[in-house]
């Protein structure tokens, strides 16, 4: 396991800061693991088992500590505040195998004012767990400066995510991080390089922008990040500041990359010159196999790609993009967001072209591409709803994002699970709460808008599958595929189009569902769906929920505190 730790590193990053200590490891359960050659197996299992109904029970549990403090930092050598987790941005990269149990100890150290927090696990499906979730108003009070808050979950899934804040934006304050569960694979592959984070970036914060935002629309933002870092200004210039991110490979060596698009506003392009991509993962659903030059990834989604460095005979360095998309995002560095990857000891710098084929759009992979490795078939709905997205000016004069005719405000000290617990009946109307009262029934979901702006729509607690998406508006007429459809949790809906969504009543709780541009969620672009409420009460540790909403409202009373954002 440590070996692996080490390598899962190479794509890190701590901006100067001290090292950082390494998790408590608790002892490995006995198991083979895969190798190179025989990545499809794990343990007793195989990329073969249905990962939605079976996991191994590894007893064993991953146990991290993460403090949330304010500093400077400069990833493109420009300084600018930021929050970072135990010093580092991205944060430390969770680690566990398939079946672990996960333990997160929180502790909010932010001592600016207007500051609490929550983590969320991206795309964990937290099954009978939902008070984990991290999201604050849904499923707890924002946690307080001075207090810790822990988290529990088991690694029913397995393959590449991320964890961040869902607290207003500090998320892209520098609140994030990687999660890596290990597990069977659907190709072999020689060395796994790790999580590799895709971000937007500014010379201002996104606390600073978001007036911008609410006013005149998305900003234009300064630059973007590739693990981190990148240079500010062009080659040719000599202010130029910060450092590329970089990586040495070996030639005939092929390389799992674990991608993430963590940015605040921009769907990316992704490509390393001259070299194929194999995509064996999305949203840690795996997935058959295919290649492709250049990668499609919106914000919230992640995909795991292999890469055989097999081009030495045509340079010894090439460069690895992440192209904001004009389409749907603006950002000055648009074509200067770059690392290096060498071959050996290369430190030439690359002059290599971006593939052909390259188009401005801002949409997902091609569905036909997407196919999961484990079969599942959709059934008839028993419950349909249609939401359409619009935008709007408040009475304040800020743009608020709505589905039907609500937009999302909830509360952060009155959260979800606490009116539940105390056997709330009726929602408020901003609470933007969709009831789900039967188990394990199929639910079909219609977002559709008609302005020219794509969203990436990404749903807590379930992956869902992709059964329509297209432009227009959508009707009866629209074919939907229900025979083992792309499945994931985080998905384009395209601008002046529509998105289809399943899935099935399987996991009590309230769970959320937003648009992942940082921006609209906190203008209020989300709903939540409150699932089998009569059996909620029971999953609920009520002394830790209240034991943090007291911490909240104890800082409250003793701050100044303005909620100006939709509390999620």
């Amino acid at each position: 396991m440590l070996t692996l730790f080490l390598r899962a590193s190479l794509f890190g990053l701590s901006l100067g800061f001290p090292s950082l200590p390494s998790p408590h490891l608790f002892p490995r359960a006995s198991c083979s693991g895969n190798t190179a050659d025989t990545r499809s197996e794990w343990c007793d299992y195989s990329i073969d088992t249905d990962y939605t109904t079976t996991a191994p029970d590894t007893g064993v549990t991953r146990e991290y500590w993460f403090e949330l403090t304010e500093t400077t930092a400069s990833p493109d050598g420009v300084e600018r505040y930021v929050q970072a987790i135990n010093g580092s941005i991205p944060g430390p990269t969770i680690f566990a195998d398939w079946g672990d149990t996960v333990v997160v100890h929180v502790t909010n150290s932010i001592t600016s004012s207007n500051n609490g927090t929550s983590i969320h696990f991206h795309g964990i499906r937290q099954n009978y767990t939902n008070q984990n979730d991290g999201v604050s108003s849904i499923t707890q009070c924002p946690t307080a400066p001075g207090s810790t808050i822990t988290y529990t979950w088991r690694a029913l899934q397995y393959g590449s995510t991320w964890y961040h804040s869902h607290w207003a934006l500090q998320a892209w304050e520098g609140v994030f991080g990687g999660i890596v569960i290990n597990g069977p694979a659907t190709s072999n592959y020689d060395e796994d390089l790790g999580i590799l984070f895709l971000n937007d970036w500014d010379h201002s914060t996104v606390d600073q922008l978001y007036t911008t935002a609410e006013t005149s629309g998305p900003p234009t933002l300064d630059n973007g990040l590739i693990n981190g870092t990148n240079v500010y200004g062009d080659d040719e210039d000599a202010s130029q500041t910060g450092s590329r991110f970089t990586v040495s490979v070996t030639e005939e060596t092929s390389y799992r990359i674990r991608i993430v698009n963590a940015a605040i506003d921009s769907h990316f392009k992704f490509m390393i010159d001259n070299h194929t991509l194999t995509v064996i993962a999305m949203d840690l659903v795996p997935i058959t196999p295919f290649t492709t030059d250049i990668l499609s990834i919106a914000m919230g989604q992640r995909y795991d790609v292999i890469v055989t460095a097999n081009q030495a005979s045509v340079a010894d360095s090439f460069w690895m993009r992440a192209i904001p998309q004009s389409a749907c995002s603006e950002n000055d560095s648009q074509d200067n967001i770059k690392g290096i990857v060498y071959y050996g000891d290369s430190t030439t710098t690359p002059t290599t072209s971006r593939p052909d084929g390259y188009s401005e759009d801002c949409e997902d992979m091609d569905v036909s591409n997407l196919v999961p490795y484990i079969s599942q078939t959709v059934t008839s709905a028993s419950s349909e709803g249609v939401e359409s997205a619009t935008v709007g000016f408040n009475d304040n004069n800020f743009f608020k994002w709505y589905l039907n005719s609500t937009t999302m405000l909830v509360e952060w000290s009155d959260p979800t699970l606490l009116q539940i617990y105390d056997n709330v009946t009726s929602f408020d109307t901003s609470d933007a709460v969709i009831e789900l009262p039967d188990a394990n029934e199929w639910v079909y979901i219609v977002i559709q808008t008609t302005f020219a702006v794509p969203h990436p729509i990404h749903l807590h607690g379930h992956d869902f599958l992709i059964i329509a998406q297209g432009s227009g508006t959508y009707s009866s007429d629209v074919t939907l595929n229900l025979d083992n459809p792309p499945r994931r949790d985080t998905a384009m809906l395209p601008a002046s189009g529509y998105l289809a969504i399943a899935f099935q009543t399987d996991n009590p709780g309230a769970w959320l569902m937003h648009c992942h541009i940082g921006w609209h969620t906190s203008e209020g672009f989300a709903l939540q769906f409150v699932e089998r409420q009569d059996e909620i009460n029971a999953l609920i540790d009520y002394d830790s929920l209240s034991d943090n909403c007291n911490a909240w409202e104890t800082y409250v009373g003793t701050s100044s505190i303005e909620q100006d954002d939709s509390g999620v």
